[in-house]
C-alpha cells in the first residue's frame, strides 16, 4: 500500500478544498511529488527549485483546446510547491486493457500526438526548444542530479559515453534541426488518460510547451515498449509493438532523432 502523505502543512487556501476528503497516493511516476488523489481533484506537492508558474500558464493556456486538469490553486513556500487541480476521468493508458488490444492501443497514442500537433503555438507561454532542455540538462548535470541507477545499460560504460558529462557534451554539438510543435513533454502512457474508448485527459505537464515534434515519440515509444516488455507491471505483451504507433500515425520513424530525445532524457 502507497503511504498516505502528510497534508497537514499546505496552504490554508488548499487546506479549505480538501479537508476531511478521502484520498489516495499515486506513486507511479518517478518524478519524486507527493500526488494525493481525491474523488474529484488532485494535490501535487513537489519540491521548491524553482517557482512553477510556467507550468500553471500552460495549463491555463491549454483549458479549452486539450483535455488537461483545471488548475484549481497554485500556492508555494520557501520548501515546496502545491497545485491543486481538477481530477481527470480515465485509466491510464499502460492498464492492461489497453496493453491487451495493441492495434486500439497504437491509434489511441496517436491520436494524442495529432492532438498535440494540433494546437496552434502562436501564443503558447512556454518554450521547451532544446536551449531550454539542454540549460536544464546541465543544471541537471552540474548538481549530480542524474540518476544513475534509472538510465540504459547501454548509455554509459563501454561503447557508450563515459559519464553524463561527456553525454551533455555530445547533445550540445550534434542538436537536430528543430520542428516546433506542442509538447507534452513526458508522454509516457501513465500520463495519457483513456475513457470509453476515447483520450479522457493528459496530464503531469511539467514539461509542457513549445517543443521539437520527435520528443514526445521518442518518450512515447519508449514508455510503449517498456510496458510492452513488461519492465512496469511485469506481465508481458509481445503484440504491442512500438512500429504499431508509427503505422497509426502513417510516418516513418526519424531514428537519428528518437535517438537524440532518448539520449537526452537520460539525463533527467
Amino acid at each position: 500500500m502507497p503511504r498516505a502523505h502528510d497534508l497537514s502543512s499546505v496552504p490554508e487556501s488548499i487546506r479549505q478544498r480538501i479537508s476531511g476528503k478521502a484520498y489516495q497516493t499515486d506513486e507511479t511516476g518517478l518524478s519524486g511529488s507527493q500526488i494525493a488523489v481525491f474523488d474529484d481533484c488532485v494535490l501535487k506537492i513537489v519540491p521548491y527549485r524553482k517557482k512553477n508558474e510556467e507550468t500553471v500558464s500552460v495549463m491555463r493556456w491549454l483549458e479549452n483546446k486539450l483535455p488537461v486538469p483545471r488548475v484549481l490553486c497554485y500556492e508555494c513556500d520557501a520548501e515546496r510547491q502545491y497545485l491543486l487541480m481538477s481530477r481527470m476521468p480515465g485509466k491510464m493508458a499502460c492498464d492492461p486493457c489497453f496493453l491487451e488490444r495493441p492495434k486500439e492501443l497504437a491509434a489511441l497514442l496517436a491520436e494524442t500526438i495529432r492532438m498535440l500537433w494540433s494546437v496552434d503555438v502562436s501564443d503558447c507561454p512556454r518554450s521547451m526548444d532544446l536551449d531550454a532542455l539542454i540549460r536544464e540538462a546541465r543544471f541537471r548535470v552540474e548538481n549530480h542530479m542524474v540518476d544513475m541507477d534509472r538510465v540504459e545499460p547501454t548509455t554509459f560504460g563501454p561503447g557508450g559515453f563515459k559519464d553524463p558529462e561527456h553525454l551533455l557534451d555530445w547533445l550540445e554539438h550534434n542538436r537536430p534541426d528543430f520542428e516546433p510543435v506542442l509538447s507534452h513533454g513526458d508522454l509516457c502512457l501513465p500520463n495519457i488518460l483513456i475513457d470509453k474508448g476515447r483520450i479522457s485527459g493528459l496530464i503531469d505537464l511539467g514539461a509542457t510547451g513549445i517543443g521539437d515534434k520527435w520528443n514526445d515519440v521518442a518518450l512515447c515509444c519508449r514508455s510503449l515498449k517498456w510496458n510492452a516488455e513488461g519492465v512496469y507491471g511485469g506481465s508481458a505483451y509481445p503484440d504491442t509493438r512500438a512500429e504499431l504507433l508509427f503505422e497509426a500515425l502513417g510516418i516513418a520513424p526519424d531514428t537519428e532523432k528518437i535517438r537524440y530525445f532518448l539520449l537526452l532524457d537520460e539525463l533527467f
